[in-house]
């Protein structure tokens, strides 16, 4: 199966992590780009640019460009596979964390007719009804679930 893996950035080694272990099982994995280019046109680490990118302003205009680029980017990827796994893991006080950037593109997985995995279960969140209503399937971790 052709998997994207989806999530906060704060969650990219376990996405490192989860592609491996999904690969060994005969998966297809793409992740979002460990790369971006700054303002210089210099790549950066992803985890770089999420730091820079949480105190930014909204004005700081090639930061928001390349939010942009890389939530059209991931679309993409989700036309590409077959379904997404998402890695909702404790973050921000939440248990199962999923922010906005993770529900749009569960939205977009489920617009596609692809099927939504969630490692954890769904977070008691303003979005809770919504997230429900993509009716995902909850793999608590059990990655040998995704079929």
């Amino acid at each position: 199966m052709k998997i994207a893996i989806c999530g906060s950035i704060a969650f990219y080694q376990e996405m490192l992590e989860i592609k491996a272990k999904l690969e060994n099982l005969g998966h297809e994995i793409v992740l979002p780009p460990t790369q971006i280019k700054d303002q210089n046109g210099d790549l950066i680490s992803v985890e770089k640019y999420y730091e820079i990118r949480k105190n930014a302003k909204d004005d700081d205009k090639w930061i928001w460009e390349r939010k942009a680029e890389l939530i059209k980017s991931y679309f993409q990827k989700e036309v590409w596979a077959d379904a997404i796994l998402v890695l909702n893991h404790d973050k921000n006080d939440i248990a199962g964390y999923i922010g906005g950037n993770t529900l749009m593109e569960m939205g977009v997985a489920f617009y596609l007719g692809k099927k939504i995995y969630l490692l954890n279960p769904i977070p008691k969140t303003d979005w809770y009804e919504e997230i429900v209503g993509l009716q995902p399937i909850v793999i608590n971790q059990e990655i040998s679930k995704i079929v």
